[in-house]
């Protein structure tokens, strides 16, 4: 067996074997109401071992069950069925039936069942006569319904089954009847039946309907009638209030404690009064109190006793008030304050019943034993009865029995069975053996130990079988045996045993606790609203007990989520990829464990583009606006921020739609400003933050009327394109400028200031032209647009210029002062403006870079202009941006705004020194490990004579750089080799080229990895020591020496070589020195290869005269295997001595088969 399912057989068990006196455990109602229509059933059932037996009492006299046939009595139970299907009426077994439950142990009772058979009788027969009224008079039609079982609720109807509308002057009393406060003339409009509906036989019974007849003052007209005058404007009697109900000035009330409380006050008066309550000492405020029925009605659910006291209804008008005192006493039925409770008792044990009950007046305790009067009982020593307390002491075997406890007063009673059982059994645990019981930490929890023994034994709590009992502080031990931890901590963790003893013996049990970390979500889903069609994504991590193993599962809108092939679920998150709208709702993620849970919920709102507005509406039409009104589309829940209103017309953009004007989103209904002579119509697009609806479908078409045009040409000049014309031109106005048909322009034009009548044309362009004007004169000039409808406002009047002409002088005396190598200052002297022709412009240098001072170094002679404005009497400038140590030329004439006059004279000067541009280009190259390889080529722009080049550079390491090591180089010289004094080195280098005037812009570059290098801290390996590069080598050295020994065998058969001596070669040096040591420039043989020199067939490398040695200060231009210049400058060598020196490129296997291609 399972634990649970153990426990339960120990139950069962232990139940079976303890002998019980019957127990009434369910019963009818006291006060009992049949349908007659169904079979009636009496309930009572009973527990106790042995099984009881039942029987009843009706009326206070056995119940003889088996001479009834239609009285059965259902088995192992006391349920009485009373059925009719041979005949017999339900009347006949009226009255109070009370069941008893006998075993031999006692007797148990049940309540006094009053058994009743619901009736519905019919309205009594009667006819009504119409009921005669004056208006303005009050008026009670009586209900008086039939006295039912349960009594029916009344309502009231007019013939045709419409209910009759109640407020402030008709409505219905609590007995049913119909009160007027006042008549009015339309209530004789229809008629009044009262009806009654009986809940049981579920029908609805209907009087005969009064009919009012009422006498007016005046006629009466329905159409008169409204609520603010309900006399219709005739004059009817005013009257101070009066009570209808209840009647008199004080009355008094009754109600039992725990029933409603209904209070009614209704006046009748002219105008109708108003209804006010108060309670004298307190006050009517609560969720107790309530009004009802337009404030006739006090309600008061559930009475106390502190509800007793006078209550106070105030009817008034403006013409009085009338006042009503209901005095209202709460009696009580009884009620328990101790009901007696079962009482098992070990032999010679004491003991008490307790029964203790109050009521309004005091009910009266009776104790009965086995369902007689104790009073009537044999005396028993062991037991003594102290009014509503029975104290038993030194109880003996065979004295159990069920003892009633009745307590009653005038109305109403109570009646309870309390059993004492006297037995002796020794301790025994109820519960599963060795539970386990898994709780979360700083949780409360519970460790059950049901038990059972008479006498009753002593339980205790043990943790671990140590120590003394657990209580107090962390723990509780509760009566039932139950272990209280208020608080489980990781250290309460273990084995609990609880051991009951007695005088018969002990038992004990134990309970194994694991406390677990908690199942918790540490970051749960967030509120998101994302647009339509893309994905949302709710987060779910759990932090949870490693030995717990748990789920996690989605609900949306608390229904399980299905993750189809959209939605995806992981170990932390749900994600909703293409969001619809119906993906909106409220996500949940619940993780759940064997023994604890949690979950976390966000909503999820899918943004949309708004709908199309709807229903497009014109209205208000004037000449210059209409109103348009919409209806907006659903927003999908992104507000609408704006309405974007657009327009189409049909005379000059057909079809094409414009933007209008734009209003804000909570407006529907706007007045558009429109243009003369359009026939537009109109469409509206909604925008919110995901962005534009649809355009709405167009509105119905509104054509304005014509008018005189509105808008002033824009955009008017006048210019002379000849020097004997003016052309007027101005903008034409828009279409929807037009305001009508036959659209045309007035130009006036006069010569300023001459005092001329003003020249006009039409025109139906937008432009005129003046011919035959003298040369760059002033004119004023205006223009107006006019059309069918009339002229439009004058433009306000622009001045123009008639032609320019070639000025006639030119500058002179143009001269330079303060050159440097980038800018001079100019002057000149200035022309007579009238010789200018026109609108004087500037004064326009010419200049150019005629040479450089740099010998044989071509420049661009591209002319390039500067204006100068000035209006001086001896004018300057400043030109710059020129290029160092160059020679330039200039000239400067005067321009208006279409020609430029003669040239002035011409002025050379030449530009100082400056320092170099950059080199051309900056390359370095690693060759080996140990060596870094350096080359330059010369400035593109010396900006002067270069004297040599200065290299500066350091050590690199990381962002930390090292000394600073300076080179300097001369002119002639454009590689450096630098040997690494370790191979991880790496340098920074900045190079420039130098002039007098100092160092060039710098040329930055940084040491690349070696080919080979791999990570400077790892361990390299020499290439000279690898098998595959001596390989290499070893087949290289073997093609040299084959290819040698083809050339010697050639040579002693008597080849011929063309050798071409280098006297007889016409030589085109590269580098030719000045006589202060400087170079030529040439533009396009800088690249030439040097001719005269030619390779020998020994690899060795013949030196021209114009080699690196000519123009070095010493001799031996001698280079390492690895390229590295070691030789020293000395005085130059002898011709012949040098032609033996190696060249750098003799060692190179390359090179020599190159030499005898």
């Amino acid at each position: 067996f399972s634990q649970s399912s153990h426990g339960v057989l120990q139950r069962q068990s232990l139940s079976t074997a303890l002998k019980q006196p019957p127990t009434i455990i369910k019963q009818s109602v006291k006060d009992y109401i049949v349908d007659p229509r169904d079979n009636i059933i009496i309930e009572c059932e009973a527990k106790g071992n042995p099984v009881p037996t039942f029987s009843w009492r009706r009326n206070g006299k056995f119940f003889n069950i088996g001479k009834d046939p239609r009285v059965t009595m259902r088995k192992r139970s006391g349920t009485l069925e009373i059925g009719f299907r041979s005949g017999g009426r339900p009347e006949d077994y009226e009255g109070e039936y009370q069941c008893f439950a006998t075993n031999d142990f006692g007797v148990a009772l049940s309540n006094k069942i009053l058994l009743r058979v619901s009736k519905a009788p019919l309205w009594p027969k009667e006819v009504l006569e119409p009921v005669v009224v004056t208006e303005g008079s009050p008026l009670v039609l009586p209900c008086n319904p039939p006295p039912g079982l349960p009594p029916p609720i009344t309502f009231w109807m007019n013939s045709a089954m419409s209910p009759i509308p109640q407020d402030k002057r008709v409505s219905m009393g609590l007995n049913g009847d119909l009160y007027f406060s006042n008549v009015l003339a339309q209530d004789a409009h229809t008629d009044y039946s009262c009806n009654a509906r009986f809940l049981f036989t579920h029908t609805i019974q209907q009087k005969n309907p009064f009919t009012l007849k009422v006498q007016t003052t005046e006629p009466y007209n329905d159409t008169s009638y409204n609520a603010t005058d309900p006399y219709g404007g005739r004059k009817i009697p005013e009257s101070t209030p009066t009570l209808l109900s209840p009647s008199g000035s004080e009355s008094s009330k009754m109600v039992l404690r725990d029933d409603q409380l209904l209070l009614e006050c209704i006046a009748a008066g002219v105008p109708t009064p108003t209804i006010k309550w108060f309670k004298k000492g307190g006050e009517l405020a609560g969720r107790k109190v309530k009004f009802e029925n337009y404030n006739k009605t006090l309600k008061i659910i559930s009475v106390s006793e502190e509800d007793s006291g006078e209550y106070m209804c105030m009817a008034n008008n403006h013409l009085g008030s009338i006042r009503h005192s209901i005095f209202v006493q709460v009696k009580a039925a009884p009620y328990w304050l101790d009901k007696p409770i079962d009482l098992v008792l070990a032999p010679d044990e004491n003991g008490r019943l307790v029964c203790r009950a109050n009521g309004n007046p005091k009910p009266n305790i009776q104790w009965l034993i086995n369902g007689q009067p104790i009073d009537s009982a044999p005396l028993n020593p062991s037991r003594q009865v102290q009014g509503d307390t029975i104290i038993f002491r030194s109880v003996q075997m065979g004295s159990s029995a069920v003892y009633q406890c009745n307590a009653s007063n005038q109305h109403g009673y109570l009646l309870a069975n309390a059993f004492v059982s006297v037995l002796d059994m020794p301790p025994r645990m109820l519960g599963p053996k060795n539970q386990l019981i898994k709780v979360i930490e700083n949780n409360r929890t519970f460790l059950d130990c049901p038990f059972f023994g008479s006498p009753l034994p002593e339980l205790r709590w043990f943790k671990n079988g140590q120590g003394s009992g657990l209580d107090g502080g962390q723990y509780r031990v509760y009566i039932n045996g139950t272990l209280e931890i208020k608080r489980a901590r990781a250290e309460d963790e273990g084995t609990y045993t609880c051991v009951a003893n007695s005088i018969l013996g002990k038992a004990e049990n134990q309970v194994r606790l694991e406390v677990k970390e908690p199942t918790r979500i540490v970051r749960g889903p967030e509120r998101q609203s994302v647009n339509r069609g893309t994905t949302a994504r709710f987060d779910c991590k759990v932090k949870s007990d490693p030995s717990l193993p748990f789920t996690v599962a989605w609900t949306k809108d608390d229904k399980p989520l299905s993750l189809g092939w959209r939605l995806k679920k992981d170990e932390e998150s749900l994600t909703i990829p293409n969001v619809n709208e119906g993906d909106e709702g409220t996500y949940a993620c619940t993780v759940k464990s064997e023994i604890d849970q949690d979950s976390a919920s966000a909503r999820l709102i899918v943004l949309d583009r708004p709908d199309p507005p709807m229903d497009l509406d014109l209205s208000d039409p004037a000449a210059r606006s209409v109103r348009l009104t919409w209806i907006p589309g659903n927003d999908h829940r992104s507000p609408i921020t704006e309405f974007l209103v657009q327009f189409e017309e049909d005379q000059w953009e057909s079809g094409r739609w414009q933007d209008l004007a734009t209003y804000p989103g909570d407006l529907n209904s706007v007045i558009l400003q429109l243009a003369p002579f359009v026939n537009y119509q109109f469409r509206v697009i909604a925008v919110n933050s995901v962005g534009r609806s649809t355009p709405s479908r167009p509105s119905p078409r509104y054509k304005t009327s014509g008018a005189a045009p509105d808008v002033i040409p824009r955009g008017l000049q006048g210019r002379g394109s000849k020097k004997d014309n003016m052309e007027i031109t101005w903008e034409p106005l828009l279409n929807l400028e037009r305001n009508g048909r036959n659209l045309h322009y007035n130009v006036c034009w006069r010569r300023k200031d001459s005092g001329e009548d003003w020249s006009n044309v039409t025109t139906l362009q937008s432009k005129h032209v003046v011919h035959n004007t003298e040369t760059y004169v002033p004119y004023e000039i205006k223009v107006q647009a006019r059309n069918e409808f009339g002229a439009g406002p004058e433009s306000n009047v622009v001045i123009g210029y008639s032609g320019e002409d070639k000025p006639t002088d030119a500058p002179t005396d143009l001269r330079v002062s303060k050159v440097d190598s980038t800018k001079a200052n100019i002057h000149w002297k200035p022309v007579d403006l009238n010789s200018v022709q026109g609108e004087f412009k500037e004064y326009r240098l010419y200049y150019w870079r005629e040479s450089s001072l740099v010998p044989s170094l071509l420049v661009s002679k591209e002319k390039k202009t500067k204006g100068f404005y000035s209006t001086m009497a001896e004018p300057s400038g400043i030109l710059s941006d020129l290029v160092p140590y160059s020679k330039y030329k200039m000239f400067m004439v005067v321009a208006n705004s279409r020609f430029e006059g003669p040239p002035s004279n011409t002025v050379e000067f030449t530009t100082k020194e400056g320092v170099p541009d950059a080199p051309r280009f900056f390359r370095i190259n690693r060759r080996n490990l140990d060596t870094i390889y350096l080359e330059w080529d010369k400035p593109l722009e010396p900006n002067g004579i270069l004297i040599g080049y200065q290299l500066k550079y350091q050590t690199v390491n990381g962002t930390r750089l090292g000394r600073t090591q300076l080179e300097t180089f001369l002119p002639n010289m454009t590689d450096f080799t630098l040997r690494l004094p370790d191979r991880s080195t790496r340098y920074k280098f900045y190079l420039s080229a130098l002039t007098q005037v100092g160092a060039g812009e710098v040329y930055a570059e940084e040491s690349p990895h070696f080919a080979n290098e791999g990570d400077p801290n790892s361990n390299q390996v020499d290439i000279a020591t690898q098998g595959w590069f001596i390989g290499l080598m070893c087949a290289i050295a073997l093609i040299i020496l084959i290819l040698l020994i083809v050339c010697f065998i050639k040579r002693s058969r008597g080849g011929k070589y063309p050798v071409r001596d280098k006297k007889d070669l016409p030589l085109d040096p590269v580098d030719h020195k000045d006589q202060d040591g400087s170079f030529d420039y040439h533009s396009d043989e800088d690249n030439k290869p040097l001719q005269g020199s030619q390779t020998s067939l020994d690899g060795n490398v013949k030196e021209s005269d114009d080699s690196l040695v000519d123009y070095g200060e010493g001799g031996d231009g001698q280079f390492n295997e690895d390229g590295s210049f070691i030789g020293q400058y000395t005085v130059k060598k002898d011709k012949d001595e040098t032609e033996g020196n190696e060249s750098s490129e003799a060692t190179s296997p390359v090179n020599a088969i190159y030499s005898l291609a």
